[in-house]
């Protein structure tokens, strides 16, 4: 599989998936009559099912994203939008917001290992992972996803950039196709 790299300008916005390069990164990789899951959906109706921690958000779920991501079984959907909050201090706002105690488990690097893990099970394979944020990490070659593409979203200034990682969950032995 070659891999992608681009690198394209834009303003910052809060609202990850309304930035050009990204709203049309999306449209390119999600397929009609697939199934797309977003934890973090905030305003977003990218993907066909949605869950927003805040209640104020016109989501399909307002649940905690670990125990949304459970509820679906294993190889089950097709592709993952996840676009947590990028730092402890996103964390912190978002939790504070509406109300929700921060706690240790909420604050620790396993906080996103968790989600990583959730996502690994129930894609399916050949299914994808479209990860938003600071860093490149996505899933993970460990995990068994392949990195299919890369889109940098610089925004100038000093606003950080916007790192989007596509990842293909590759076939195993043990998973049907």
């Amino acid at each position: 599989m070659n891999l992608i790299i681009e690198r394209i300008w834009s303003m910052p916005n809060s609202k990850t998936f309304s930035v050009k390069p990204i709203k049309e990164m999306l449209a390119e990789e999600i397929k009609q009559g697939e199934t797309w899951i977003d934890a973090f959906a905030n305003e977003s109706k990218v993907a066909s099912i949605t869950n927003d921690l805040n209640p104020n958000y016109d989501t399909n779920y307002h649940m905690d994203a670990l125990e949304f991501f459970k509820m679906f079984s294993d190889n089950s959907i097709d592709g993952v939008l996840y676009d947590p909050p990028y730092s402890l201090r996103q964390v912190v706002e978002c939790y504070k917001c509406i109300g929700v105690e921060v706690t240790q488990g909420t604050t620790q690097s396993s906080w996103r290992s968790r989600h990583i893990d959730e996502i690994k099970r129930i894609l399916k394979p050949g299914g994808k992972a479209i990860c938003f944020g600071w860093n490149s990490s996505g899933v993970g070659k460990v995990r068994g996803f392949e990195l299919s593409r890369i889109l940098l979203v610089p925004h100038g200034g000093s606003h950080n950039d916007t790192i989007c990682t596509v990842e293909i969950k590759k076939l195993t032995k043990e998973e049907p196709q």
